[in-house]
């Protein structure tokens, strides 16, 4: 949280400042942070980001070893679906864009009784209702599986008595497959459980400003799967990596308990109904999930169809995505968690003036960001790639996975940019508009999806995804434009086209340094891959700065001193001096 700076005060009716113990500060109402706040803040964040993508893309790694993209791991991917889902419905994305907009306002205006009043009952309804459904979801874990899910599985059959021997046949329906997919479902519920009270732990600490532990939170998950890929499944095979996983949700919530401790964070058994501003989450909640929903069932629509075309399509898709979510996760994601309760805070304050800035400014980041990084993707994704090759994930799955990657590299820009237009309305506490925009979107997803998939099989499934979320990001800005009467545009634009064609100058650099590279004695091979796609990326950065420079990009000297500018010491005129 921010602490209180406490300034002298001179003049004849001066009192004397009374020092502010270390617990009263830990309990004070959060401030609005500046924008070198902001921007360390994101940089934390970013770092410890990228740690945890590290962690992640080592699990990948051990679990891809393990079982490839064949049908073990399309069975965990299709059984992680309804799990994950309600994970964004009821207390995930739903929940955080609710509640974090009135737990602040309540916050900013002292209101820590009502505060910490409104965090019990809606922790407490909320794991009330996951556990509700969870049950229903544990006893309708096969029909969910043969019917919604992945009906393609009826038609296959598989030897699932061993982890390593999977077969591919066309046959009729048998119980294994879909068996085995409900069953860890049914074990990622508890995860789903964990998750419940986790998730509501991290819009707490944002809230506060404490961005550290809720940070460190998607590591430990991690760490969990990964201790689930590496050891587990040795002994339990692909049931192993579901264990891990609500291992890594058991962490996920502990490495947050410091933290609430440390805010003195209040929990109370009562569940009240009645509370007006438990009622306004509620409120806010049901568009949100309403959205979420329509997301969530164009992700299954995909999976749907994916399950279809064939053997390791769902795997190959799921991968994608993931891969494709390493620089958004970076860019979009980090900057949109630094920037929503600051948000809030300005909403609730009424500060139009300090939203419009606040969102541009994070806005003109993400472009800067994400425009070069989804490039670089496209055109030097696949040595990347195969650096999670090896076992039953070899170059033909490599390949696969890499067409994927390069249809999903336009999300890396529009779900970036999204993850702040978006979080501009929650802060408003609007989740109406959203959802109408959601509709749209759902709308254009699905007819991309079938008339793409014919063209590009799976990868059209990506591509579909992409423009979809380009349209939604679209509508989110006309919109936001009138009600805010201007977005700082004309500095958007600015921003757009500069990044263009600095990004455009990389790719030029990427691709020639390339040529010229491939002829070289180190440039075959797996590794040597991967050292000239280094020396592309370096040369391509160095490229795409020094073009920024020359265009004069403000971000590019605006975040180098908000970063490393020490605060320079305001000082203090004593009168009589």
């Amino acid at each position: 949280m921010a602490k209180h700076v406490q300034r002298a005060q001179y003049g004849p009716n001066a009192q004397p400042v009374q020092p502010v113990s270390q617990a009263e500060q830990d309990t004070v109402a959060p401030t609005h942070p500046s924008s070198r706040s902001i921007a360390r803040s994101a940089a934390l964040v970013i770092s410890l980001l990228a740690l945890a993508k590290l962690v992640s893309l080592v699990e990948k790694k051990v679990a891809l070893d393990r079982f490839g993209i064949t049908l073990a791991w399309d069975t965990f991917t299709v059984a992680n679906q309804i799990p994950e889902q309600l994970f964004n419905l009821l207390a995930g994305g739903a929940l955080a864009y609710a509640f974090i907009p009135i737990f602040g306002e309540l916050l900013a205006h002292d209101n820590r009784d009502g505060a910490w009043k409104l965090a019990s009952n809606t922790l407490n309804s909320i794991f009330l209702a996951v556990l509700a459904i969870s049950i229903v979801v544990f006893f309708a874990a096969p029909w969910l599986v043969a019917n919604l899910v992945a009906p393609g599985f009826v038609n296959l059959y598989a030897d699932l008595t061993h982890p390593f021997g999977l077969r591919f046949i066309q046959t009729v329906f048998h119980p294994d497959l879909v068996m085995q997919t409900a069953n860890l479902m049914r074990i990622l519920l508890l995860s789903l459980l964990l998750f419940s009270i986790s998730g509501l732990s991290m819009g707490i600490l944002q809230t506060h400003q404490r961005f550290l532990l809720p940070t460190l939170a998607p590591i430990m998950y991690d760490v969990g799967n990964l201790i689930g890929s590496l050891f587990l499944a040795r002994f339990f095979g692909i049931y192993g990596i579901a264990i891990g996983a609500v291992i890594g949700a058991g962490l996920h919530l502990g490495i947050q308990i410091p933290g609430l401790l440390r805010i003195h964070a209040r929990w109370r058994p009562t569940l009240n109904w009645r509370d007006p501003e438990l009622r306004e989450v509620i409120v806010l909640m049901i568009p949100r999930a309403i959205a979420l929903f329509l997301v969530n069932a164009n992700v299954l629509l995909a999976i749907r169809l994916a399950s279809e075309i064939g053997e390791g399509s769902v795997s190959a898709y799921n991968r994608g995505w993931t891969l494709m979510q390493l620089p958004e996760t970076l860019i979009g994601t980090a900057m949109g968690i630094v920037i929503f309760p600051t948000l809030a805070m300005l909403s609730a304050t009424g500060d139009l003036s300090g939203k419009r800035s606040a969102m541009s400014g994070a806005l003109r980041f993400i472009l800067v960001a994400s425009i070069p990084s989804a490039i670089a993707m496209v055109l030097a994704g696949r040595p990347l790639v195969s650096v999670l090759e090896g076992g039953a994930f070899d170059a033909e799955s490599a390949d696969r996975v890499f067409r994927v990657v390069q249809f999903f590299a336009l999300g890396i820009v529009t779900q970036s940019c999204v993850e702040i237009v978006a979080r501009s309305f929650y802060a408003d506490k609007d989740t109406i508009t959203p959802l109408w925009i959601s509709l749209i979107t759902a709308g254009v997803n699905f007819g991309l999806a079938l008339l793409l998939i014919g063209r590009f099989n799976v990868a059209g499934l990506a591509l579909a995804n992409s423009l979809a979320v380009g349209v939604e990001l679209l509508l989110l800005i006309v919109v936001l434009q009138r009600r805010w009467h201007g977005i700082e545009g004309r500095a958007l634009l600015t921003t757009t086209i500069k990044a263009l064609a600095a990004s455009v100058v990389m790719g030029a650099v990427i691709v020639l340094s390339g040529l010229a590279l491939k002829g070289l004695p180190f440039g075959s091979g797996r590794i040597g891959g991967l050292i000239v796609v280094g020396i592309q990326l370096a040369l391509g950065t160095v490229a795409y700065l020094g073009t920024a420079i020359l265009l004069r990009m403000q971000e590019m000297r605006e975040l180098p001193q908000l970063l490393f500018r020490r605060r320079t010491p305001v000082p203090i005129e004593v009168p009589g001096d």
